[in-house]
This record gives structure tokens, C-alpha cells and sequence, in this order.
């Protein structure tokens, strides 16, 4: 997608600029919010995908901004055993309506990209619990 310069409305009074980036943060802590994702990604380097945490949520989204309409994308890790097409689903619903909400504008697509899955991390007392009995 091209990249804008962001929705620009005049008024009365002035005018109003919203930069693509805002609608980009929008979007990217409105996905975050929706149990099932465990973060935003990156894209993929060499293969791997890398987890932002929530100082970085534009990176994981892509926006067009026109004058009344958006178009997102966002690309993002997932928990490993939730029903992707529930929780994708969820993420545009939830995106849709925060950016309408927070800039007025029309969001014509959000395609949601899931670049990966994030497993549970095994528990660190078992792990250390283990290792003590190994080294007595």
C-alpha cells in the first residue's frame, strides 16, 4: 500500500490533520486487545517473525488513509490454540470500530495477516526444581 500523509478535514475554525501513523497506533493496540493474539509482528526477516511489544504497535500495521476512507493491514503472532478465523474476525470487528470511533473515518478492509504462532513457555520453577535435583 502507498503511504498518505494522513486525513486532513477543514473546518470553520481550522483544519483537522490526523497522521497515518495515529490510525496506525489505533488500529495496532485495538488488534492487541483481542484475546488470542500474543502480538504485533514486524514481518518476517529471514524467516522469523519478531513479536513488538506495545511501544512499537504501528510497526505491525500498514495503513492508507484517504480523505474519509482507511484501508489497514495488520500483521500479527497469534497463541498457539485459538481458532484463527474467530480471533481474525474478532481483530477487524475491534479495529473497525475503534477507528471510527476515535477519527470518523469510513474503513473499507482491514486484512489481518497472521505471520506465526507463539507457544506457551514452559514453567521456570519445574525447570529449576529439575535442575536442583540434578546438581545434588
Amino acid at each position: 500500500m502507498a503511504e498518505t500523509n494522513g486525513m486532513d478535514k477543514v473546518t470553520e475554525n481550522g483544519s483537522i490533520r490526523i497522521a497515518d501513523e495515529v490510525v496506525a497506533i489505533i488500529a495496532g493496540l485495538a488488534a492487541t486487545e483481542v484475546d488470542g493474539v500474543a502480538g504485533m509482528s514486524g514481518g518476517v526477516v529471514g524467516g522469523i517473525a519478531e513479536i513488538l511489544g506495545r511501544k512499537n504497535l504501528s510497526k505491525g500495521v500498514k495503513v492508507e488513509v484517504g480523505e474519509k476512507e482507511a484501508a489497514i493491514d495488520i500483521y500479527l503472532i497469534v497463541k498457539f490454540g485459538i481458532r484463527i478465523p474467530d480471533v481474525a474476525l474478532k481483530i477487524q470487528e475491534n479495529v473497525k470500530q475503534a477507528i471510527d470511533s476515535m477519527t470518523g473515518l469510513n474503513v473499507v478492509e482491514i486484512n489481518v495477516h497472521v505471520q506465526g504462532v507463539a507457544f506457551p513457555e514452559p514453567e521456570r520453577k519445574a525447570d529449576e526444581e529439575e535442575l536442583q535435583q540434578r546438581v545434588k
